[in-house]
């Protein structure tokens, strides 16, 4: 799905939060990789968002149809 930048960023921050407080880490990172990153739970929701792990939906709000 495409999502615009505020959208990614909502849900990027959302799971970086999820992550700070504790949430396990839905990819498989080698302990090197997570030491390159330096843990950040930025980088690493960016990985899973990227790589699809992330079970957040987006709900995009019909337009209503206005009757004359």
């Amino acid at each position: 799905m495409n999502y615009t930048k505020y959208e990614r960023a909502r849900i990027i921050g959302a799971r970086a939060l999820q992550l700070a407080m504790g949430a396990p880490i839905l990819l498989k990172l080698e302990k090197e990789d997570l030491q390159k990153i330096n843990f950040s739970p930025i980088e690493i929701a960016k990985r899973e968002f990227e790589a699809e792990a992330l079970p957040i939906t987006i709900r995009r709000p019909l337009p209503t149809r206005l009757e004359h």
